[in-house]
């Protein structure tokens, strides 16, 4: 199956155009958003700098340990978020990738509200 890298890069320039933007409510499950993919969804809900409330759900996709990096560097640029809903189970990153995310969402200082998913990886 092909990566829907082109529509995913399409979607995050869009998102990007949304600089008020307060809340987002994403989902895109079951997709074939890997890597790429999910750097440009990062890439533009990052612009969002009025961004408090995120709810992005990308389960079952085909995301990896980069993916997860570059979703963890752009959630971080995110420093008016508040509230983060998380859903990345069933993707295809390991310990690496949920450092790299870790790490990420560890620079968002004015989190109060954390729901994270990362069930059915590949975590030992």
């Amino acid at each position: 199956m092909k990566e829907i890298g082109d529509g995913a890069r399409l979607l995050g320039e869009r998102i990007a155009k949304c600089v008020n933007l307060t809340s987002l409510n994403l989902n895109l499950n079951r997709n074939i958003i890997g890597d790429n993919g999910a750097k440009y969804l990062g890439d533009g809900i990052a612009k969002c700098a009025t961004l408090t409330s995120l709810n992005l759900a990308l389960s079952s996709n085909t995301i990896g340990d980069n993916g997860t990096r570059y979703l963890g560097e752009e959630i971080a640029k995110c420093v008016s978020l508040i509230s983060l809903n998380l859903d990345l189970s069933f993707n295809n990153f390991g310990e690496n990738g949920a450092n790299y995310l870790g790490k990420g969402i560890g620079k968002c200082v004015n989190l109060t509200s954390l729901n994270l998913d990362l069930s059915g990886n590949c975590m030992s």
